[in-house]
């Protein structure tokens, strides 16, 4: 069977499945401390400073979160300050846009491995999979994992805003057939995050050999509640602390109090309006 075929069937089953069944929510302790397992604790701003990263590792520190993930020109720090910690250094690859070759993701794999990263989130060739070339696909994924392996996990970013389900499901079909360790849902560079349902969907397709990622919003306890009930094995988000304490966020709507003057005062609301 050849991999155009493959894909067909398995994005055919999923379908199926989707339609008939939603997956089980994973059963298991949701007490706030309990969530730090799922954390990859994240700092991917480009203004990012030493100073801030170093407080970010801090923190991954302190809660014993999965791993801190950064830009790969501050790999070598963070895997330095988390040595003997427990927590993984973990390294953005080909971000935010997927759009270099397998051969520069390969190149820029093995140089962070080297620096000390022990997983690799890469985001894949989006470019591919909306012109439906799941070879091209498949070796840009290849890439990496050849690059990682034995050395680092591999976490494919498919960026899950930009696709239709189908194609969801294809990329996840692909990202497991050429040794991901993880599917993840988003950059959070993008025009959306993650979503309750594409995060079943995309376990929905892997099933229980590989891991989902959940990143792009998922900002307090409620939210990665959700996510992990969803089959997220892991939760990338720059709210560790704040899940990890319990704390929830309120959604705040405009109550037109009338003392807008540019910005909302109390910064909970982003005005739309030009005129009041």
């Amino acid at each position: 069977m050849n991999l155009d075929e493959l894909i067909r069937q398995v994005t055919e089953e999923v379908v199926a499945k989707a339609a008939g069944q939603s997956v089980p929510a994973a059963a298991g302790d949701y007490s706030p401390a309990s969530l730090a397992k799922y954390v990859d604790h994240t700092l991917l701003k480009p203004a990012a400073s030493r100073d801030q990263v170093k407080k970010v590792c801090d923190e991954a520190r302190a809660n014993k979160f999965a791993s801190v993930c950064v830009n790969p020109n501050y790999i070598e720090f963070v895997a330095q300050q988390l040595s003997g910690s427990g927590v993984a250094p973990c390294v953005v690859i080909g971000f935010p846009l997927g759009a270099t070759t397998p051969e520069v993701k390969a190149a820029e794999t093995s140089a962070v491995v080297a620096l000390g990263a022990k997983e690799v989130d890469m985001v894949v060739n989006i470019g591919a999979i909306k012109s439906g070339d799941w070879k091209l696909v498949k070796r840009d994924i290849e890439a990496v994992t050849a690059a990682a392996r034995g050395k680092a996990l591999v976490k494919t970013i498919i960026e899950t805003c930009l696709l239709t389900d189908e194609e969801k499901v294809k990329v996840c079909t692909v990202a497991k057939l050429a040794g991901a360790d993880f599917v993840k849902t988003s950059t959070g560079f993008s025009t959306g995050g993650a979503t309750v349902e594409d995060v079943r969907l995309m376990r929905q397709t892997v099933g229980p050999d590989i891991g989902v990622k959940a990143s792009g919003g998922v900002k307090d306890y409620a939210s990665a509640v959700k996510m992990i009930k969803a089959g997220a094995t892991r939760l990338g988000t720059s709210s560790g602390v704040k899940i990890v304490t319990g704390d929830v966020d309120e959604e705040h709507v405009c109550i037109n109090c009338g003392a807008c003057t540019g910005t909302c005062p109390t910064s909970n609301v982003t005005l739309t309006k030009t005129a009041y």
